[in-house]
């Protein structure tokens, strides 16, 4: 079996993303044959797209920037032993990664810092011209959502959203049903971001694991940022991991948008609970009121007439699930049980096995190169979201989840706190697109054309 390393140098394909972007030209005159990367932001989620770039021989990370010089130090040993030029490096203070921007042999930056820095650093970034790769989610109000549509707009720059469950292997073999209509008709979808984070949300990195009861200053990790979302906001702040794959299958911005949104949230309990369990009753973040709801429910409707229900809940014990179903007129795919049913092809009134339908659909991507995404991270997913991205800036080309789509996804943020704060009232959506979505046409994730 071939490495991934020289799967990437040696084969002539083109990626994962470019295959599901429109009127691909694979032999592009003005296609890069390599391309230098800049890392913004080498925590946990930084350092696997090092290690996903780093297997790369098209791929140079000229320069890492965060202010966390253990980060830093870890970054490098690891580009050293893959036997990498050392990159510069950038992280004297917050504003430093301005001056990696600046670079003027820097062709692209992948942004993985805490989520109230992702918008300012995406701006600044297609500011200075570089191809930018931002993680979840992109935006925390609707006027950061609308900034990046607008610099993107302004500049030309491209952005991509690197959303990595659109490549999920499940996910796109149902994809693959939806556009070959085996469900028939869409009608209904479900989805959501269904993750007990307790121990990552509360984490001082002293206690056993998953006991931590500490966050801010004294916590570790994502403590240090996300739970302070938590204590001050009641809004399905992660909307993106679920809504995504439903917007690619509802050609969302290309034939279809979302219109509007009604949310609600539950009671706070669960941080608390879990503070005075680990912790004791007297801890001084046993006194805290978190604000955020610990499962929070969205419906959205679109322009063509589906339903979507999005759940948030990450503060309650519960196994992992990103809830999806996926229904039409013809029959549906429910991920929690793994199981599909088809009328006129199931036994009447009961479920299938879904592993025999995602094996018989399974999406050309994963059926080519499944093998090459092996110990890539989050189940082979990474790599194909890294690669759609590396593919995407070496020929300049619109990636396939594009700023568009990482505002109307985002804009689920801001419109779900307005709706839990005025009893659950509609609001409607932005059309970030201004009319254009009539006419775009939607990416053609089905066809083999590499």
């Amino acid at each position: 079996m071939k490495s991934r390393r020289s799967f990437i140098q040696n084969a002539s394909f083109i990626g994962a993303g470019l295959s599901l972007a429109p009127n691909l030209i694979f032999a592009t005159p003005d296609k890069k044959s390599s391309v230098n990367i800049g890392l913004i932001g080498v925590g946990l989620r930084g350092t696997n797209h090092l290690n996903n770039l780093l297997s790369r021989d098209d791929v140079q990370v000229m320069a890492i920037c965060d202010i966390d010089q253990n980060r830093i130090d870890l970054n490098l040993d690891l580009i050293e032993k893959a036997g990498k030029k050392k990159p510069e490096v950038f992280g004297k203070n917050e504003l430093d990664y301005k001056n990696l921007l600046e670079l003027q042999d820097l062709d692209a930056v992948i942004i993985a810092t805490p989520w109230l820095w992702h918008t300012r650093m995406a701006k600044d970034a297609m500011l200075a011209g570089k191809y930018t790769g931002l993680e979840v989610s992109a935006a925390n109000t609707m006027e950061e959502c609308w900034d990046l549509v607008n610099t993107h707009e302004q500049t030309g720059t491209h952005l991509m959203l690197l959303e990595n469950v659109n490549y999920r292997r499940d996910v796109l073999a149902v994809l693959n049903m939806v556009r070959q209509n085996v469900f028939g008709e869409m009608m209904h979808f479900r989805c959501g971001y269904q993750h007990d984070l307790r121990f990552v949300k509360l984490n001082d990195g002293k206690s056993a694991y998953g006991k931590g009861v500490e966050f801010g200053d004294k916590g570790i990790s994502e403590s240090k940022w996300r739970t302070q979302h938590s204590l001050l906001r009641n809004a399905d702040v992660y909307p993106t991991h679920g809504v995504g794959p439903i917007a690619a299958m509802t050609n969302i911005n290309r034939g279809n948008r979302f219109v509007s949104m009604t949310s609600h949230a539950t009671k706070s309990r669960g941080l608390h609970n879990y503070i005075v369990e680990n912790g004791g009753k007297d801890h001084p973040n046993a006194k805290l009121n978190f604000k955020m709801g610990d499962v929070i429910t969205s419906t959205i409707e679109t322009a063509n007439g589906e339903t979507i229900i999005i759940t948030h809940d990450t503060s309650l014990p519960r196994p992992y699930s990103l809830g999806f179903r996926v229904q039409g007129t013809k029959g549906l795919w429910e991920v929690d049980g793994s199981r599909v049913y088809v009328e006129g092809v199931s036994e009447p009134h009961k479920w299938d096995d879904a592993d025999p339908w995602l094996k018989k659909y399974d999406h050309p991507l994963w059926v080519k190169y499944g093998e090459h995404a092996s110990g890539a991270g989050h189940g082979g997913m990474d790599f194909f979201v890294i690669h759609a991205f590396v593919e995407s800036v070496k020929q300049q080309i619109a990636p396939p989840i594009d700023a568009y789509d990482a505002a109307a996804w985002s804009a689920i943020t801001p419109l779900s706190e307005l709706s839990i704060e005025n009893n659950g009232a509609p609001q409607d959506f932005p059309d970030f697109t201004r009319g254009l979505w009539v006419k775009r046409q939607p990416y053609n994730w089905i066809k083999d054309s590499f």
